[in-house]
């Protein structure tokens, strides 16, 4: 990769080297270039085919600037799908909204999140313990199925992973576009049952299950992700979502979390939430 090269391309394009990531395919993969071009708002992308990375970012709002022999075009996804290209060496993926570069906090405080006023919501303690499962980072996908308000999601995106939440409830989908544009991340909604096929969304590394409906943890099983991770308040679900797990070919753990926090001067405890994680080598 020619940095040197790199740098002016971006600079004729009008944008600050500072403000974009940087990328090479041929040593990272496409897979992982392509990830950071859903999570990043403006990334640089050296050796890979742009068509390649247009059919990849089907389903997020991205323009593409590419440098060829021919010289530099600015083409929506759409048309770099079908455009022959002429040794093409680099490329820009810009979105039209600003998201933030990947911060090192997480486990953010319950009320940074907009949700249910029934305080359905996975809450920091869990959530930093879900988090340390998952490993979200730049270049990897985590889907969030059955996501509700997103805090899981939103919290991945802001360490760096790309995110797909899936949810059926379009007032939580709100919620989630809400909580993201809040925390400035870019986090693809699907508003269809987590439990359903899941079509045309791209392989993820890793999966939350949120409430562990085993419907959903079935769903999560049959798309062979590196790491599976499910959340859950019902003892009832916590067998069954073990043994779907396992039989899918995961090795599974699990632990049962309960915080009690210092409220006015008090422990206040929070209800008990299990939660069981599966990994597996591919």
């Amino acid at each position: 990769m020619d940095v040197l090269a790199l740098h002016g391309f971006v600079a004729e394009t009008g944008r600050s080297w500072d403000e974009v990531a940087v990328v090479d395919a041929v040593r990272h993969g496409t897979r992982h270039a392509l990830n950071v071009c859903r999570a990043r708002s403006a990334v640089v992308v050296a050796g890979a085919d742009p068509a390649e990375l247009a059919r990849g970012l089907s389903g997020w709002r991205r323009s593409l600037v590419v440098r060829d022999a021919s010289g530099v075009s600015t083409v929506d996804p759409a048309d770099a799908v079908v455009r022959r290209w002429d040794e093409p060496d680099a490329v820009l993926c810009l979105s039209e909204t600003a998201y933030g570069a990947p911060v090192d906090a997480w486990a953010l405080p319950d009320d940074d999140f907009a949700h249910r006023s029934d305080g359905l919501l996975a809450v920091a303690e869990v959530r930093a313990f879900v988090l340390s499962r998952l490993g979200p980072r730049p270049g990897g996908l985590v889907w969030d199925l059955a996501a509700g308000p997103g805090a899981v999601a939103v919290e991945c995106a802001r360490l760096g992973a790309a995110v797909v939440a899936v949810e059926g409830d379009a007032v939580q989908c709100v919620r989630i576009v809400a909580n993201a544009a809040a925390h400035g991340v870019d986090v693809r909604v699907a508003e269809q049952d987590p439990a359903g096929a899941c079509d045309g969304l791209p392989r993820p590394d890793a999966v939350h299950v949120g409430g562990g409906d085993p419907d959903v943890v079935r769903r999560a099983a049959a798309v062979r992700a590196q790491r599976v991770v499910v959340t859950t308040g019902d003892l009832d679900r916590v067998l069954p979502a073990r043994d779907l797990l396992a039989d899918a070919g995961y090795v599974v753990e699990g632990t049962q979390l309960s915080a009690a926090r210092l409220v006015q001067g008090a422990l206040s405890a929070s209800n008990p939430v299990t939660v069981l994680w599966g990994t597996r080598d591919s």
